[in-house]
């Protein structure tokens, strides 16, 4: 009687286990892979003439002799 009762033990735990993994592997065929979206351009970098320091192209000061990181860098160099 007990090897019966151990032998029903085993059999449910291993429909637990199972239907489990079961179950996993439906959820993770149900998500989809990521749609291939179109990738951003890389953003240009530019360095500026005072301090050498790089940064976006759409952030820079444009100044008469070139790119700057700020307006008091573009004074400083171009004054």
């Amino acid at each position: 009687m007990k090897y019966l009762l151990v032998l029903a033990v085993v059999i449910v735990a291993f429909y637990v286990w199972r239907n489990n993994r079961l179950g996993d592997k439906a959820e993770a065929s149900r998500k989809q892979p990521p749609q291939p979206g179109r990738a951003k351009a890389p953003t240009v970098m530019v360095a500026c003439r005072q301090c050498g320091t790089h940064l976006p192209e759409n952030e820079a000061v444009q100044g008469s002799q070139g790119v700057y990181c700020s307006a008091e860098h573009r004074r400083l160099r171009e004054d």
